[in-house]
């Protein structure tokens, strides 16, 4: 993958735009509100303001790679086109009946999330497949036609097919695909069997109707944004970021855009992975803050966790199994609605409660003065001191203390019997407890403690949060690297282009045919190398190899990676070997005496960067002069402290200062505690670090 060149990084955000340009080996960037109605027009707002910096013409950009939280809102929002499912006759409820699961076992009164799509939005066929592939009921083409002639007078914008088993054979998927095509040419198709071609229905369903749902969507806008580049002058190749951590391109983004629900966090975590090569650090917690949610995300060995399935939208309290699950390769993480934006409140029980309600950018939060009126993380964070009101955002947005102290005064504090200051105190520790809350929960679930971790921080808002995360989790050690407040448009660009293909194909060790298992990984590898190479010709491309095992009888698979040769040279008990050594792992011990079985194999294809450059250790250096001094709320001691204010460009390398201090840049803000110190590495990375710790 080439990283030289002009690129731009586009990371479109709930509440900001982030826009960065990589030209001549330096970074320009800057943060515009979102513009909801036409979110292509804060892109070319952003391109022109960091071309002018660079003082370039955006014909000189080679590259754009994009993410967008586009596929997320619209599934959330449930605004997506008029779609329709056609399945297999019996299973038109799989979507509504759901898994055996309850999130909520002990709620007598609960109720399950509407589906997606209604009943009368979903039609059967008669044709049925067994798991071996074999055609038990063959499919009437004359059916097919007759159904499509009924959907065409429906006026349906996109249909989702779903058979049973067609991830094992798709003829049928793909003689209803063909007859549509020749009636309703005007109308998206979706395929399981290309969306999904994965083992337990629901999952392959839901996910291959949250495709079609927010296909036509997505389609008109990278259309017309492709259209308003080449109209500015910026006629390249534009690349989406994927879920799963690596770049695609704009026509497989329009094909399968289920794959793009995650891609803006995704770029913060592969940002957060560089940060901890270069660092040499092995256990990262990542932490992303903007303007409308929060992720966390774990690294091991300088690489993000993963998983096949995620849940969007999640109804209940944001309880695990409450959402809408989807099915395809995605970085692992917790998101919650703890953002600047997030809204504040007091409920029945006269609890402050944070989220995860939204002022985004229209109108933005009461400190923006554009209208709202509703107290957000943005104005306690203003009245505790942690902002500077005249230079918000590089100065774009003048903030307004007196609005904000109103709002929460209005909102918190008169409930509460509580002044605006108190009122922000029990605001930010709210939202602190919720964000370090679910920190503590995911690690509990991965089996990890965080206080051997080392905090990345990065977003707009978590510079100004993290040390306080820090003091909640017991964590010593907080980076914040350069270019932090755009985290995730960086990440972009340093992502590479990748694929993952995945088949679900049952295997028994005891059954285990060698010659089948070499075809698969076979097919698979060229269909995940065919997707890179349609991103960049002329790329090295690497591939990773998974395989999904289990006991017979568990629900639930674990994966095993392999390595080259065991993937040339495939044998029934390297695998077992393989999966026994990753049981014991994850529970301790292996069950004897129990069948092993195989359910779903992996390639991922993908292009190699550049080797991170590590960093050294810097002199120590004299502490940098404070620019002025500011009241800081500092919450651990209860009250305003007297904290210096240091402008980052003025923190040299190799220097060192003792908190209470507030270092402003552009777009963030790092707040040092009165119990941490902070010091400057090498590649400009600030370190916050406990005063305790022993500076080596």
């Amino acid at each position: 993958m080439v990283q030289s060149g002009t690129r731009l990084g586009v990371d479109i955000g709930g509440t900001f735009t982030d826009v960065v340009l990589e030209h001549g080996g330096e970074w320009y960037s800057t943060k515009i509100l979102t513009t909801y109605g036409a979110p292509e027009d804060a892109i070319i707002q952003g391109m022109h303001q960091v071309c002018d910096k660079a003082s370039v013409a955006p014909d000189v950009i080679g590259q754009i790679i994009h993410g967008t939280t586009l596929a997320t809102n619209a599934l959330i929002e449930r605004r997506g086109a008029k779609t329709a499912l056609i399945t297999t006759e019996g299973f038109r409820d799989v979507i509504e009946m759901r898994t055996e699961s309850r999130f909520e076992q002990y709620d007598l009164n609960l109720t399950l999330p509407a589906p997606l799509l209604p009943r009368n939005r979903r039609y059967v066929v008669r044709e049925r497949t067994d798991a071996l592939g074999n055609v038990l009921l063959p499919l009437d083409r004359d059916e097919v036609e007759a159904l499509a002639v009924e959907l065409k007078e429906a006026e349906y914008e996109s249909i989702a097919v779903g058979f049973l088993h067609s991830y094992v054979n798709h003829t049928h998927e793909r003689l209803v695909a063909e007859v549509l095509e020749e009636l309703l040419p005007e109308v998206h198709v979706s395929l399981s069997c290309e969306v999904s071609p994965q083992m337990r229905e629901y999952e392959r369903f839901n996910t291959t109707i949250a495709n079609a749902y927010i296909k036509p969507l997505m389609a008109s806008y990278l259309g017309r944004l492709k259209n308003r580049l080449a109209d500015q002058g910026s006629d390249c190749p534009v690349f989406l970021m994927h879920s799963g951590g690596g770049i695609m391109s704009l026509e497989s983004a329009a094909e399968f855009p289920v794959r793009l629900v995650e891609s803006g966090p995704a770029g913060g975590a592969i940002f957060a992975a560089d940060i901890a090569k270069r660092h040499g650090i092995q256990r990262a917690l990542s932490f992303d803050m903007g303007g409308t949610t929060a992720k966390i995300c774990l690294i091991k060995n300088q690489t993000p966790k993963t998983a096949r399935v995620f849940e969007v939208a999640r109804t209940y309290r944001f309880k695990k199994g409450s959402g809408m699950l989807i099915s395809i390769p995605v970085i692992d993480m917790v998101e919650i609605g703890a953002g600047g934006g997030s809204l504040a409140h007091v409920d029945g029980m006269n609890q402050i409660r944070v989220g995860p309600e939204s002022a985004g950018s229209e109108p933005g939060p009461a400190c923006y003065g554009r209208g709202g009126d509703k107290p957000a993380v943005t104005d306690a964070d203003l009245v505790m001191g942690k902002l500077d009101p005249d230079n918000f955002a590089g100065g774009s947005i003048q903030l307004h203390r007196d609005q904000a102290a109103k709002a929460l005064q209005s909102e918190v504090g008169a409930r509460l019997e509580m002044d605006a200051t108190e009122a922000a105190w029990g605001v930010a520790e709210v939202v602190d407890e919720n964000m370090a809350n679910a920190a503590r929960v995911h690690a509990v679930e991965n089996g990890e403690d965080l206080s051997e971790y080392t905090m990345i921080a990065f977003g707009g808002a978590a510079p100004l949060h993290a040390a306080r995360l820090c003091e909640k989790l017991n964590v010593s050690r907080l980076l914040v690297p350069k270019g932090a407040g755009v985290g995730s448009a960086i990440g972009f660009l340093k992502s590479p282009f990748s694929f993952e293909a995945n088949r679900s194909v049952f295997m028994r060790l005891k059954a285990f045919d060698k010659l089948a298992v070499k075809t698969l990984f076979s097919e698979m590898a060229t269909e995940a190398i065919g997707f890179v190479r349609g991103c960049d010709a002329d790329a090295e491309i690497a591939t990773e190899h998974r395989v999904y095992m289990r006991y017979a009888g568990q629900g639930w698979e674990i994966p095993v990676p392999l390595t080259p040769k065991q993937v040339v040279e495939p044998g029934a008990e390297t695998f077992l070997r393989l999966f026994e050594t990753e049981y014991t792992l994850l529970f301790g011990r292996v069950v004897e005496g129990m069948e092993v079985e195989i359910t779903v194999w992996s390639v991922n294809a993908f292009t190699k960067n550049a080797i991170s450059e590590q960093i050294t250790t810097s002199p120590t250096l004299s502490a940098p002069k404070a620019s002025g001094v500011r009241d800081l709320f500092d919450p651990a001691e209860g009250g305003f402290v007297s904290a210096d204010v240091v402008l980052r460009d003025d923190f040299e390398v190799g220097a060192s200062k003792a908190g209470p201090m507030v270092v402003t840049e552009s777009e963030t803000t790092i707040v040092v505690p009165k119990s941490r110190s902070a010091r400057v590495h090498s590649d400009g990375t600030i370190e916050v670090f406990a005063k305790e710790q022993r500076d080596d």
